[in-house]
């Protein structure tokens, strides 16, 4: 009768890296870092991740409309693709940053 693939050796080196993983968890929960500074550097933090894209989606689209004049403007476009760029960057540091099991 042949044991299972994962040895007693590999188990207790998986099963020490999980505690270590909890225990890490568990601590960076149960400290109290969560101040009105932490807020307002979160608050810019989400924003200049927003602005950012959206100003050189926005800048990009001026260059190409100036450079290739078309039908539909580009500035539009990229304006709109950086600001969601934006929000989804936002979305994820919000979630890596409040604790939020996806």
């Amino acid at each position: 009768m042949q044991g299972h693939p994962l040895h007693l050796h590999n188990r207790s080196q998986i099963e020490k890296r999980i505690a270590s993983q909890e225990a890490r968890k568990l601590k960076a929960r149960e400290e109290k870092h969560h101040t009105i500074w932490f807020g307002l550097g979160m608050f810019g933090l989400i924003g200049w991740s927003v602005t950012i894209p959206a100003v050189a989606g926005a800048l990009l689209g001026m260059w190409i409309d100036s450079r290739w004049p078309s039908r539909y403007s580009w500035s539009l476009m990229l304006l709109i693709g950086g600001i969601a760029l934006g929000c989804a960057n936002a979305w994820k540091w919000i979630h890596k940053e409040g604790n939020v099991d996806r």
